[in-house]
């Protein structure tokens, strides 16, 4: 293999530079004079059609697992005629990695239109099955979360020691849906919901209260006080007014500045690692824990300094709005340090909020939106296309015979 000369390093740093550019140029973003890009369409039509590209490019890499997993694994979707709406009750169970589970979790979150991460640190993975059908009606995961998030921690009244101490207390929703057909009956909301159950934060103090911080080597006493999530598509409507007898879920606390690396293809940021290790730059050498995503931001700015850019390219300009879920009646003051417990009064079961969620929010659209009826399970195949034909959608064809029945 040829030596990697100086002359031959910046060689491929000029060809990072030009692919670059001609990514962003087929995204649609339009470099501002000052550096900044601007979002051709920030519509959720137009974000979704950003993320295509990414998420052509996930699926085709997950082509193979597809490939042997979807036989075994297809039969845990749900069609529309299996589902009775009335009966609807959700239930939840913990993912454990290289188990069936864990496969079918990764497939299923294959389908969402916005391709997921795969979360930092400390994770926790939950399948959402319908106990009516004993299939799979949603996905959620909880992993660590950013160590700067402005909405959240002015929200809080954190001081930057406060935050430092007791972060350990919050986990990020970095993957929360629900799979067709419930997504069809509004089952989202549903699932978001559960975030807010006895069994989630069970779950965290049996895996969690008792563990040593990796870097501090002390343990930490967790205990889950909040949940953020945010949304990839701009303003949410899944997460908006998430209320239940009263009781508000998911709490809208703002929006992000539009930083991040998502517009960066896998493929194009481990050129970028490979360019920065020849350079022998300390970044390069991997992700230190505890950093989260911070490492990849750092990596990808280093990189875009050294390629000629200004790093204002990672500001791409796609604002997602913030959420939070408070479990506890007292969630800000034990963060901010002023009391030393969470007060958990009223946190439902997995099953209670399932019958106030199925009446509030499913039962209504069953009637509304009937053509839910009509999903097939092999219409998962579809979504799971990293290059689908366009044409009108199952779905669409499905509601222009309902309609017209």
């Amino acid at each position: 293999m040829p030596r990697w000369t100086r002359a031959r390093i910046a060689r491929f740093g000029r060809t990072i530079h030009k692919r670059l550019r001609e990514h962003l140029n087929e995204l649609g973003f339009i470099e501002a004079e000052d550096g900044r890009l601007l979002p051709p369409d920030s519509s959720k039509d137009g974000l979704r059609a950003m993320h295509r590209l990414y998420r052509a490019e996930r699926l085709s890499e997950e082509a193979s697992f597809v490939k042997n997993a979807t036989p075994k694994l297809l039969q845990y979707f749900a069609e529309g005629k299996e589902l009775v709406p009335s009966r609807i009750s959700p239930r939840i169970q913990p993912v454990d990695s290289g188990t069936m589970e864990s496969d079918l979790f990764r497939l299923a979150s294959l389908t969402w239109s916005v391709p997921v991460s795969q979360g930092y640190g400390r994770r926790m993975r939950f399948l959402v099955w319908d106990s009516s059908n004993g299939k799979l009606m949603g996905l959620i995961a909880l992993g660590d979360p950013v160590f700067n998030l402005r909405v959240r921690d002015q929200r809080i009244g954190w001081t930057a020691a406060g935050r430092e101490k007791r972060l350990v207390n919050v986990m990020d929703a970095y993957v929360l849906g629900a799979l067709p057909p419930y997504s069809h009956l509004l089952g989202g909301k549903l699932v978001a919901c559960l975030t807010r159950s006895r069994e989630i934060r069970d779950c965290f103090s049996r895996k969690y209260a008792e563990r040593k911080s990796i870097i501090a080597g002390k343990k930490k006493h967790a205990a889950l006080g909040l949940i953020t999530t945010s949304s990839s598509l701009g303003r949410s409507s899944i997460y908006n007014r998430l209320k239940l007898n009263g009781v508000s879920y998911f709490d809208p606390i703002g929006y992000t500045n539009g930083w991040g690396h998502f517009h960066i293809p896998a493929q194009l940021f481990a050129e970028m690692r490979k360019y920065m290790r020849l350079k022998r730059h300390p970044y390069a050498k991997g992700n230190r824990f505890g950093d989260g995503p911070n490492w990849k931001l750092r990596l990808v700015r280093a990189a875009l300094d050294d390629l000629g850019y200004k790093s204002d390219l990672l500001r791409h300009g796609i604002m997602r709005e913030v959420f939070a879920c408070n479990l506890a009646t007292n969630t800000h003051r034990v963060l901010r340090g002023e009391v030393g417990h969470f007060q958990y009064r009223g946190l439902l079961s997995v099953q209670e909020i399932g019958e106030l969620a199925r009446d509030r929010w499913l039962l209504p659209r069953a009637v509304r939106r009937p053509e839910f009826r009509f999903w097939t399970r092999e219409q998962i195949l579809d979504l799971l296309d990293p290059h689908p034909k366009p044409d009108v959608s199952h779905m669409d064809k499905q509601a222009q015979l309902c309609a017209t029945a």
